[in-house]
């Protein structure tokens, strides 16, 4: 269980965060020189330097929209113009991409990045510019919900690339893809001009898989344990009905891999903060706001709270609850997490990730004078942000082109690198790690700082 420090504020992370960012601008001009546009996207580091692994090209939105972070923390002039022209350059064909769940990945880090900074009057307003991106946030809400699978009750979900049985839990942080796109105006048109609202796909795949990739200990099955987390949920397409729950990068569908709990952490939290911004005349179809506030938030809370409850005491989580040699780590829960451990790797990036589900989390319940539930929520983001901005975390080494260490992609497959002499991948990077940790640090800077509230969808106006 995650130790939490009841007494640290952002403001006490800003000396931590001040040096990643110098760290980061480093790294980021590092990777532009190993991995130059044409390139395949790069996805971990081996032995301290940005690979690419064919599978999906889901991490370019992440290369991309850190630079146009770090322009954000920093005013750095030149990594706008990086972010800026990469996103022109090549960000285009992850907008009409029809065969991933990712545009919430891609797309929303970069035009989605770019149009907020313009939004928050961070970047000068320019109409053409402006318009380029609401276009591509338009489309790429568009595309991302024609990936839909109905279910036997007649709502549905984004089907993740597994195809249409699938659905992942990862989804709902993508899904802002869609709700960005609802906010400008936009609606998918399908066969016979019929109009379908985002929205209501938003408030769809959030239900399904709030009902069915979260668990509430309300005996589901002989494993619910509340706040645990399927990776995929598995369904019979020829009805609708579920099946099973199911895993790819996760050890059991009956154990809980912390990236996908991270994913849903922060997705819900952030769904939580959008949806206040929308009417009550458009959520009254869709079920109205008490319902889908209470949806989200039930998530919400039952993944932080396991995240909590089940992360070692500096709030870096190991790959899995349920990993098969976590047992050799002896009394894990209640001890500072062990990268160089012989028996289990640790994943920084589902700390990364879920930092802002936590600390977003204890936002919404503060602004809602639930200040008990909401400080430990809070605090535990802290907590867990400040081991993260330290080493063995953070990467000081200027060879090294990661920004956070001891994170890992696929463990089951066998694609992380295990450094010599080491039991476990360790020692590596991730472009989400890295891209969610300057997420993080920009968040909080920001809140140390009682500047603009950071959202995926702009200030609210």
């Amino acid at each position: 269980m995650i130790d939490i420090n009841m007494n640290l504020t952002p403001a006490d992370l800003l000396p931590k965060i001040e040096r990643m960012w110098e760290l980061s601008a480093a790294k980021i001009d590092a990777i532009e020189t190993s991995c130059p546009p044409g390139s395949a996207s790069p996805v971990f580091t081996v032995n301290g330097k940005y690979t690419a692994q064919g599978w999906t090209e889901w991490t370019q939105g992440f290369q991309y929209g850190s630079a146009i972070l770090q322009f954000d923390a920093t005013g750095e002039q030149r990594f706008l113009d990086l972010g800026r022209e990469m996103t022109v350059k090549v960000m285009a064909p992850h907008v009409t991409h029809f065969g991933v769940h990712d545009h919430g990945f891609n797309n929303v880090s970069t035009y989605g990045n770019l149009w907020r900074l313009m939004n928050e009057g961070r970047t000068p307003e320019n109409e053409w510019e402006r318009n380029f991106y609401e276009m591509a946030l338009k489309c790429t809400g568009a595309v991302q919900a024609r990936r839909w699978s109905n279910t036997i009750d007649g709502t549905g979900y984004i089907y993740s690339f597994n195809g249409p049985q699938s659905l992942f839990v990862d989804t709902i942080r993508s899904c802002r893809a869609l709700a960005v796109s609802h906010m400008l105006g936009h609606e998918m048109q399908i066969e016979r001009d019929e109009r379908e609202s985002l929205l209501k796909r938003v408030v769809e795949h959030a239900h399904n898989t709030a009902r069915y990739n979260v668990f509430y200990g309300e005996g589901r099955d002989s494993y619910d344990i509340s706040g645990r987390t399927a990776h995929e949920s598995v369904f019979n397409t020829n009805n609708g009905d579920f099946r099973t729950p199911a895993t790819q990068q996760g050890y059991s569908a009956f154990s809980t891999w912390t990236r996908g709990l991270a994913w849903a952490m922060l997705g819900f939290a952030e769904e939580l903060e959008y949806f206040t911004t929308r009417s009550d005349d458009e959520l009254e179809p869709l079920g109205g706001r008490d319902q889908i506030e209470t949806m989200l938030r039930k998530a919400a809370v039952a993944t932080c709270e396991f995240f909590v409850r089940e992360s070692p005491t500096d709030g870096i989580p190991y790959w899995d609850t349920g990993a098969p040699n976590l047992h050799k780590l002896g009394d894990w829960q209640n001890k500072a997490s062990e990268p160089y451990n012989e028996h289990e790797p640790i994943d920084s990036s589902a700390a990364a990730i879920g930092v802002q589900g936590l600390i977003r989390l204890g936002h919404y319940l503060a602004e809602r004078g639930e200040q008990e539930q909401a400080t430990r929520f809070t605090q535990a983001g802290l907590t867990t942000l400040n081991t993260l901005l330290d080493e063995p975390y953070l990467s000081t080494d200027t060879n090294h082109e990661g920004l956070i260490l001891h994170s890992v992609y696929h463990r089951p497959n066998g694609w992380d690198n295990i450094p010599e002499g080491q039991h476990v991948p360790c020692d590596e990077s991730s472009m989400w790690g890295d891209y969610h940790a300057r997420e993080a640090a920009l968040y909080v800077q920001r809140l140390a700082k009682n500047e603009t509230y950071h959202t995926f969808f702009g200030p609210v106006k």
